[in-house]
């Protein structure tokens, strides 16, 4: 069994701080939650780079949705070399095309752009219209060790029962990274079921408007280590 990771979305240093203290394993950075994240300044990345030890995922995003057209595809590959400038060395990221099929010619130029550096296929998957060719569709892409899923566009409440359900993830290849709606009792109820890495972001601030608070997160990494 793979060793247990605890990923926290990080908005500011504070964010990072906060969850490194609390014993989180890795951060995605991102900007803008009303917009369920988007790319954040290299500014940013490179001011938590130095804060903190543990791994720094950033998003590759341009804004709500999973669809990319040539000049927004083209944003972020500016994007990912201005972010690995500035110390990033892993991201989040991914593409549908308007029919709900994985946008493989978008993602692969991000892919591209990122040269090498691990990365996870974000929610969109969840979005997709059938999630398990969305996920075969992405396994072999160069780079990619984690996918993140709730099982459900709606989050894990209406998920995890999806995710139980199916035989697939466990031997895809990347890592089910599970998130989306994460309560503490979805916790011991993933790992009944094999997944190992959960990844939360409102479950441990008071709001989107507040920062992240260690203690909160202190309570996830015991739930998942027990």
């Amino acid at each position: 069994m793979r060793t247990p990771l605890l990923e926290i979305i990080a908005l500011t240093t504070e964010d990072a701080r906060a969850a490194e203290r609390g014993g989180a394993d890795r951060l995605e950075v991102v900007a803008d939650m009303s917009r369920d994240g988007t790319t954040p300044d290299a500014a940013l990345v490179a001011e938590m780079r130095a804060a903190v030890g543990i791994p720094l995922r950033v998003m590759l995003r341009g804004g709500a949705g999973f669809t990319a057209d040539e000049a927004e595809v083209e944003r972020m590959v500016e994007a990912a070399r201005a972010l690995r400038a500035a110390g990033a060395e892993e991201f989040v990221f991914g593409f549908l095309t308007p029919d709900g099929e994985v946008d493989l010619a978008a993602t692969s130029a991000v892919v591209e752009a990122v040269d090498g550096c691990p990365w996870t296929f974000h929610r969109a998957v969840d979005h997709a219209g059938d999630a398990r060719k969305a996920w075969a569709d992405v396994a072999g892409l160069p780079g990619l060790d984690t996918v993140l899923t709730a099982g459900s566009a709606s989050g894990l409440c209406d998920g995890l029962p999806v995710l139980a359900a199916r035989t697939d993830w466990p031997v895809a290849g990347p890592r089910l990274l599970a998130g989306g709606g994460l309560r503490h009792d979805h916790v011991p109820a993933l790992r009944a079921i094999g997944v190992t890495a959960i990844h939360a972001g409102g479950l441990v601030r008071r709001s989107w408007d507040h920062p992240v608070e260690a203690d909160r997160v202190r309570v996830l990494r015991s739930l998942l280590d027990a």
